[in-house]
């Protein structure tokens, strides 16, 4: 891939500041999404986190699917709620890794963990006991809107969360005392200055999803926010590690 050109004038100088760089389904531009070797590719691009998507099969076993369905990525109508873990198994010819299979892949780097909206207390407790048993909680965070969130603060007390936001409004204060995130996670077109403001004032870290071109990446970068995450993660990397070269304009 072409290296990444260097700001216009038009654009925002980028800050030298240590960004983490969180790699969206893993490298979904190379292989396929949410897989373990879309994982491992992302990790060999520099990549400071995997984000996955993680549901439950028929037979509670957590697994890396985005939808609800396999038709998207393996052409099959087949809701993944009423299929067991083998059955998904046959029909995607293993393709789908079990969550466990994801954590011993990424054995040693970040992982975020994306929920599916409005989950049940069982089915959390579910994914919370497989990184338990992984011996994962220290690198394992999670993100979701305010309703799973506050399932899985109930399933895990001391879980990291990172609470996913689609409006650009502060959250209410009663809801991130109960929800306790370390993170307010936001689409990044949402993010300007006043807001990066207001979160770091807050004592919360600020994250951004998912900007794919190097413009709004360097826009990011250069309003401070503390991770990104992106379908280009060697992309953001390059630019990152760029920013801290000396005599690089800042």
């Amino acid at each position: 891939m072409t290296a990444p050109a260097g700001p216009s004038e038009s654009e925002p100088s980028v800050p030298a500041l240590r960004v983490r760089a969180v790699a969206h389904r893993g490298d979904p531009y190379r292989v396929r999404e949410n897989t373990l070797a879309s994982l491992r590719s992302a990790l060999r691009r520099g990549a400071d986190a995997v984000e996955i998507d993680v549901r439950l099969t028929r037979d509670g076993v957590p697994v890396l699917l985005h939808d609800a369905t396999l038709k998207r990525l393996w052409q099959h109508e087949r809701p993944l709620a009423v299929l067991s873990r083998d059955e998904v198994r046959g029909l995607t010819g293993d393709g789908v890794p079990a969550l466990a299979d994801a954590l011993a892949a990424t054995d040693g780097h970040r992982v975020l963990i994306d929920l599916p909206g409005s989950p049940d207390l069982r089915s959390v407790r579910r994914v919370v006991d497989v990184v338990r048993a992984c011996d994962a909680r220290e690198r394992v965070y999670y993100c979701a809107g305010a309703e799973t969130m506050l399932t899985l603060r109930a399933a895990d007390p001391s879980a990291e969360i990172a609470l996913t936001r689609t409006s650009a409004a502060p959250p209410r204060p009663a809801l991130v005392e109960a929800i306790r995130p370390r993170w307010l996670n936001y689409r990044f077109g949402l993010v300007d200055r006043a807001l990066a403001d207001r979160v770091h004032a807050d004592g919360l870290l600020l994250a951004a999803w998912t900007p794919d071109t190097r413009r709004a990446m360097r826009r990011l970068l250069a309003l401070g926010v503390d991770s990104v995450t992106t379908n280009r993660v060697d992309v953001l990397c390059a630019l990152r590690d760029a920013s801290r070269r000396p005599g690089r304009r800042r």
